[in-house]
This record gives structure tokens, C-alpha cells and sequence, in this order.
């Protein structure tokens, strides 16, 4: 038993030692695409899947893909721009894959608002046991890992239901919502173009509830670590499965639905109001 618990704690200090690590390279992934995003000359494009593209996804997703194979030269990489099909699959006795959105909210990076981010997460056989989600523009640094919580600006935050001193409740959600979904929760539905932002809320006990309806897995996998770890629930609306990651998988052509809450009970009550239409 104490061999077991000498493990686990060996463990999590591995993934606090490796979050710290994704940390320092993800600010100085913030510090880059801030300069883009005060920039007057940004170029975007459109891409197949008739998503947007700026220079700054790229040269961000490069510079994530360059730090990860220096410090992690073990481990594969998983992005949104660069490598978005998967290499190696993860088991229990090895493999670890880090899933990288460079920019995450690009749609907003690009009209000049400030809810974009950059989303980093290491994922094994179970799933994401580390997730940094940065915010530059806003400030706003989320810090996960299995077993160690959830950090914002190096306090301690988590999950928060409505309650009678602060009875307003929020549903964060995305703007195609109302298209595959009737929503009928008595919440406040507050839209902020980012998927790793929609997370966060929950995370930091902004929002009782948090759906996206198209994620893809770089969009949702630290998210998902930051909401657990904040003491939130997560799961996919139509029985998909983003973990484990799967061998030869081209993931920018999967979505996984999916909706987080505060608690056990607001999670049931978004599976009975939040239907498909």
C-alpha cells in the first residue's frame, strides 16, 4: 500500500513538474501572439473545413511544436495547425501525446477581442493529466494537473453552483447552439467565442454550465483537465469519446460534443434541457 501511495505521489509531482513546464511555454506563446494581435497587418484565410486561419496560428503552433520536442523529446504532439493527426497512442506503461491549440478563439483574435487563448494539455491512456489554458489579452492563467487541482493566476479556484446569495446563474455556451439544440435551463446564456473559454468559466465558478456543440480534441483536452481538477464534471453529449486518443486518427475531421457543470445534479439538469433539436 505505502508503494502504491509513493507512486501516486511521485506521480503528481511528475505532473506538476511538466505543467510548470507548459506553462513557461505557453506564455511565451502568449507574449507572441500578443504582438500579432496588436498588429494592423495580421493576415487570415479560410480553411477546408471553412474555419479561420491567421499567421498567428501557425507561427504560435510552431513555436508550441519547437519548446515541447526540446523539453519532452519523448513524448508526440497533437495540433490544430501543424499535426493534427495522431502518430502514437498512449498506454499504460508508456506514450504520452501533448494536444496543442495554439490559438483557441481565433475568430476573435482577429476582430481585435480579447477572448482568445492558447491551450496546451498532456494526455495518456486515461486521458488529460495536465491542461494550461492562457489568456493573454485578458490576463488569465489556468494550471491542471491530475490529482493537483486547478490553479488561476496561481490561486486556487473550482467549480460553483448558484446559490442564494448569488442566485444568477450562467450557461456559457457557443453561438451554433441554438441551431443543434433546444435549451430550456433558467440560466443567463453568455456566448464567448472560444471553447477553451467556455471551459475556464466553469472551471472558475463563472458558470454553472458550459456546452459547445463542434470541438475539436485540441479545442476541449485541457479544458477538460482544468474543469475536473476544478472539481467541475465533463463529459460528450452524444456518447463520443475523445479519450484515449486513437492511432492514425486525422481529429481535425471529429467533433465531440460536449457539456460541463458544477455539479452532479446541474450535469443531469443539462441533459434533460439541453436536447437535440
Amino acid at each position: 500500500m505505502a508503494a502504491k501511495s509513493n507512486k501516486g505521489l511521485a506521480l503528481r509531482e511528475e505532473a506538476r513538474a511538466s505543467a510548470a513546464v507548459a506553462v513557461q511555454i505557453a506564455e511565451k506563446t502568449g507574449a507572441l501572439l500578443l504582438e500579432y494581435f496588436r498588429s494592423d497587418t495580421l493576415r487570415s484565410k479560410w480553411k477546408s473545413d471553412a474555419s479561420l486561419v491567421t499567421e498567428a496560428d501557425v507561427a504560435a503552433d510552431r513555436l508550441i511544436a519547437t519548446e515541447l520536442a526540446a523539453r519532452f523529446p519523448q513524448d508526440s504532439i497533437l495540433s490544430e495547425e501543424l499535426a493534427p493527426t495522431s502518430d502514437v497512442v498512449p498506454t499504460a506503461t508508456a506514450g504520452r501525446i501533448w494536444v496543442v491549440d495554439p490559438l483557441d478563439g481565433t475568430t476573435n483574435f482577429s476582430l481585435g477581442i480579447p477572448h482568445w487563448g492558447v491551450s496546451i494539455a498532456r494526455c495518456d491512456h486515461q486521458g488529460a493529466d495536465i491542461g494550461v489554458l492562457f489568456f493573454p489579452a485578458l490576463g488569465e492563467l489556468y494550471v491542471a494537473s491530475r490529482g493537483n487541482g486547478c490553479l488561476l493566476n496561481a490561486e486556487p479556484t473550482s467549480v460553483r453552483e448558484p446559490s442564494p446569495a448569488r442566485p444568477v446563474g450562467m450557461l456559457a455556451s457557443c453561438a451554433r447552439t441554438p441551431r443543434f439544440y433546444n435549451v430550456n435551463v433558467p440560466l443567463k446564456v453568455r456566448v464567448f467565442g472560444s471553447a477553451a473559454y467556455t471551459l475556464a468559466c466553469v472551471a472558475r465558478g463563472s458558470a454553472a454550465i458550459g456546452i459547445e456543440t463542434r470541438p475539436r480534441l485540441w479545442d476541449l483536452a485541457a479544458g477538460w483537465c482544468v474543469v475536473e481538477e476544478a472539481g467541475g464534471l465533463i463529459e460528450t453529449m452524444d456518447g463520443s469519446r475523445p479519450f484515449p486518443i486513437e492511432p492514425a486518427q486525422a481529429y481535425a475531421a471529429r467533433s465531440f460534443p460536449l457539456r460541463a457543470a458544477a455539479s452532479a445534479q446541474l450535469l443531469e439538469q443539462a441533459r434533460e434541457q439541453i436536447q437535440p433539436r
